[in-house]
């Protein structure tokens, strides 16, 4: 029962977190609910898929095929979070000032929908295809009966779930101008941790194989198996034992969303003074 609330409290957590940030990112835009819930859908869709295939998929690459796999769907979250994080920083203003009159439409938000959507599938996809395929082995190892594997599963998903709600809440609380610039700023973050993570699983898949050494180990500092240590590989990429193409990575994929988001705020903030 243990390892399976363990597993899927952290599967939960790490998906629920993303999907938390993505809604108070994206606060005011209309149809933001469905798109996510859309996302989430297509997501457990996707990793049951995925879990049927596991060994197929495996075996097409070598053995090495879950982890290009996951490489793949967490390059693809981190395009669609750095596309959110850029088109906010053009609208974040209008919306700010539409938001703070009732019942106002915010028509341009809908650009924004497959973006929010297609991240959340993406998070959906890897963290429940890992649930699933973590599940199938201790079945198999027989390390667990139905019925605790059930009440694990179960009380892994709540634990999960309120703390996900927890961000969110006090994401969503904060003024519409400073949760824009917060959840900007981590969504960015988010985006330069996955990309770091992406590194490390195609430097396992062999695909990689430049600075592919860790420079240094924090675990006795923070590990990333404690509680903190988890939250904080979710929220902002932290990695106890990164290699150097994972800071490479995690360097330039926060610049550069920063500087684009930099790019397409400027403009928006000239034409405001100039009004």
């Amino acid at each position: 029962m243990l390892a399976a609330l363990i597993i899927v409290f952290r599967e939960v957590l790490e998906a629920g977190l993303i999907i938390g940030v993505v809604l108070a990112a994206s606060r005011g835009v209309p149809g933001r609910t469905g798109a996510v819930s859309l996302g989430v859908l297509t997501g457990i869709t996707g990793s049951a898929i995925v879990a049927f295939f596991a060994a197929g998929i495996s075996n097409a690459f070598d053995g090495r095929g879950q982890e290009i796999f996951v490489a793949a769907v967490l390059l693809f979250a981190v395009v669609m979070l750095a596309w959110h994080v850029v088109w906010m920083a053009q609208h974040a203003r209008e919306m700010t000032q539409q938001l703070r009159q009732l019942g106002t439409d915010v028509s341009a938000g809908r650009q924004s929908l497959f973006a929010l959507g297609a991240a959340v599938a993406a998070a959906v996809v890897r963290e429940g295809s890992e649930v699933v395929l973590f599940m199938t082995g201790i079945v198999m190892g027989g390390q667990e009966t139905a019925g605790s594997l059930i009440l694990g599963s179960a009380a892994g998903l709540a634990l999960g779930a309120v703390v996900s709600l927890v961000l969110y809440f006090g994401l969503a609380s904060l003024p519409v101008k400073q949760m824009f610039s917060i959840t900007g700023v981590l969504i960015t973050l988010l985006a330069a941790g996955l990309a770091a993570q992406a590194m490390g699983q195609l430097s396992q898949a062999g695909l990689i194989n430049v600075l592919d050494t860790p420079l240094w180990n924090s675990s006795w500092l923070l590990s990333e198996k404690s509680w903190i240590g988890q939250v904080l590989h979710i929220l902002i990429g932290y990695i106890e034992k990164p290699t150097g193409m994972q800071l490479i990575a995690y360097g330039i994929t926060a610049g550069t969303i920063f500087l684009l988001s930099y790019a397409q705020r400027a403009p928006a903030s000239r034409a405001a003074v100039r009004a």
